[in-house]
């Protein structure tokens, strides 16, 4: 990798980490009916996923698919989030937008 990769790739960082923000399950739903929302697990790096994402780095992301550590939100989870009133930080990759539970 070069410094120049390297300088874009911390750009591209730094401009999904200002993306981020909190979003809650009433102002998702709409996502969710659409079927665009995916989750990503608590332990990992939200705006680290979406870069993976951003830049095609499918061997990663199939990676994290298989080991279910990112997935499309199912009907169970949209009722637990419900319940829950649950809120969330998410980004949008499109036409995904990736959530994570805070």
């Amino acid at each position: 990798m070069t410094d120049e990769d390297s300088s874009k790739d911390d750009l591209l960082f730094h401009k999904l980490n200002q993306e981020t923000g909190k979003i809650n399950w009433v102002e998702l739903q709409r996502y969710f009916a659409r079927g665009v929302v995916v989750r990503v697990e608590k332990e990992l790096d939200l705006v680290k996923i979406a870069e993976q994402i951003s830049q095609d780095q499918d061997k990663a992301v199939k990676t994290l698919i298989e080991n279910r550590k990112i997935r499309r939100a199912t009907d169970e989870d949209a009722l637990r989030w419900y319940e829950d009133s649950q809120d969330f930080w998410a980004v949008v990759i499109a036409p995904w937008v990736l959530v994570q539970e805070t």
